[in-house]
């Protein structure tokens, strides 16, 4: 007799149905998994074997083959635990066979018998609601695979004993229900930082139309504090972009408890880190931290110590949303819109430009340190602001600035500006002017007769490369929206072409 258990095997983020084979004959005693299964998925035999026992059940005195279709396909991980125990189960006739086959099953087991979370419980519920199934996984994971949908029948156990009896009808497992992570009650308000009035202006910006920020300034300025407190001006997820985020962080193993947060992502790599761990790569092709980042922030502080050709890797992720992962035998491609805010300093010393100081290295100090970036990847970036040290006059000052609050409602009265306009014009999933295709810009953002001539005579003088012209007129248009404006204006193309400046200098050094 063979039993079939449906499974998934996980492409990205993308599912794709796997048939469980078992297969109980006379032969030699002993159990063997097949199908292109790697290391984790061949130990599961002894998982299996030791859960059973636990459980009440032996193993058959014979010949137990397990496949995994399409037996093409690498299989990966240890979900494969719980289908193949439970193909074996109904092969055993300890449960009815066609009772599952209305479900897709997920599932680690320990070897006391119990069922462990896996990583992609929401993927895997997701897939198994395109296949017209339910899904059966650990019960830790059962809070998260409910955010897939109301309507999925979802069985998530706390051990094989309690699956078996649920199918029986002498136990019955409710269905979970989503659960929702509280926002931390501490997160950095931007009343913390003191002075600094033109990198606040810039953030404010930046979170506005999504664009890409850059700091330069000597240590201690507070670059780092102004990124940290970028999410706490950031509008919370949509529910379509709380379902990509968490699909990735399922994926990755990284929902705690099951789950799910409406706070945007805010990653901040170390300097040290590999392209792997940047874009994404590995053994298994796990997503990096630009595709964890996805509808969030990624923060590389002390931008000029990474390495050059990791820098580089974002370029095309930047520019195209999302980090393709190619292998001699997969291809596989991870989301990753993501609002790049980068921070540095000036030069090695990291006090160049600044009064009363005098490198020993002279002007090499800065521009050796600086040529460490690309100019294609500077040409990426919308804003580039200098950020000076503080004063004693600001860091004595009692009174404290404006909270994150004040600016969340102006930035959230930008977006929605913003997404209103763009699904006007049925561009579908442009939500903010960064994402703005560049013929759409051109309409949208179009400047009158003294901005046209203002913007001519800075491309002519700074050189501005087209991609750096649209990029203008993006953040152009974004300061009209946080002004209210309906139209463009020369002081919103001004303010947008000063922070272009400084990106040109450092470009010339690059």
């Amino acid at each position: 007799m063979v039993s079939h258990v449906t499974t998934i095997a996980f492409e990205g983020i993308e599912t794709v149905a796997v048939d469980v084979q078992v297969m109980v004959a006379p032969g030699k005693v002993g159990m063997q998994i097949v199908g292109l299964a790697d290391k984790a998925v061949a130990e599961s035999r002894e998982r299996v074997q030791a859960a059973l026992h636990a459980s009440g059940l032996s193993m058959p005195a014979r010949k137990v083959t397990v496949n995994l279709a399409p037996a093409d396909l690498p299989k990966e991980g240890s979900h494969y635990d719980l289908p193949i125990a439970l193909g074996l189960m109904a092969a055993l006739g300890a449960i009815p066979a066609d009772a599952l086959s209305a479900y897709v099953v997920v599932g680690e087991l320990s070897l006391d018998g119990t069922v462990a979370p896996v990583a992609g419980a929401l993927p895997a519920a997701i897939g198994a609601n395109a296949m017209g199934k339910g899904l059966i996984c650990p019960h830790g994971a059962g809070p998260e695979a409910a955010w897939a949908g109301a309507e999925i029948d979802i069985v998530a156990p706390r051990s094989l004993v309690a699956i078996a009896n649920h199918f029986r009808g002498t136990q019955v497992i409710s269905r979970p229900e989503p659960a929702v992570r509280a926002a931390p009650a501490d997160l950095p308000d931007m009343a913390d930082i003191k002075g600094q009035e033109s990198a606040k202006r810039a953030l404010e910006v930046a979170a506005a139309g999504g664009h890409h920020l850059l700091m330069v300034g000597p240590p201690g300025s507070g670059k780092s504090m102004l990124a940290q407190r970028l999410p706490s001006i950031l509008p919370p997820l949509s529910p379509r972009e709380l379902l990509e985020v968490s699909m990735i962080s399922s994926i990755a193993g990284e929902i705690a408890g099951g789950r799910l947060s409406d706070r945007r992502p805010f990653r901040a790599p170390h300097h040290s880190a590999t392209m792997a761990a940047l874009v994404g790569g590995g053994l298994r092709v796990r997503p990096g931290e630009a595709s964890l980042a996805h509808n969030g922030v990624l923060f590389l502080d002390e931008l000029p110590e990474f390495s050059p050709q990791v820098l580089d890797s974002l370029r095309q992720p930047i520019e195209t949303g999302e980090c393709v992962i190619a292998r001699a035998n997969s291809r596989v491609s991870y989301p990753a819109r993501v609002q790049l805010v980068a921070a540095m300093n000036p030069c090695r010393c990291g006090m160049a430009g600044e009064p009363g100081h005098r490198c020993a290295r002279g002007p090499r100090c800065q521009s050796d340190y600086q040529a460490r970036l690309s100019g294609p990847l500077l040409d990426r970036i919308d804003l580039r602001v200098e950020v000076p040290a503080v004063s004693a006059v600001d860091l004595i000052r009692p009174s404290r600035a404006e909270p994150s609050s004040a600016i969340a409602e102006r930035v959230a009265r930008a977006r929605l500006c913003q997404a209103e306009r763009y699904a006007a014009m049925g561009l579908g999933g442009v939500t903010t002017n960064a994402q703005c295709p560049t013929s759409a810009i051109e309409e949208v953002a179009a400047p009158d007769e003294g901005g046209l001539m203002l913007l001519r005579d800075a491309s002519e003088k700074l050189g501005f490369s087209a991609r750096a012209y649209h990029r203008v007129l993006k953040v152009a248009r974004t300061l009209a929206d946080l002004d209210g404006a309906e139209n463009v204006a020369r002081i919103h193309l001004a303010e947008a072409i000063s922070y272009r400046i400084a990106g040109e200098r450092l470009a010339q050094a690059a």
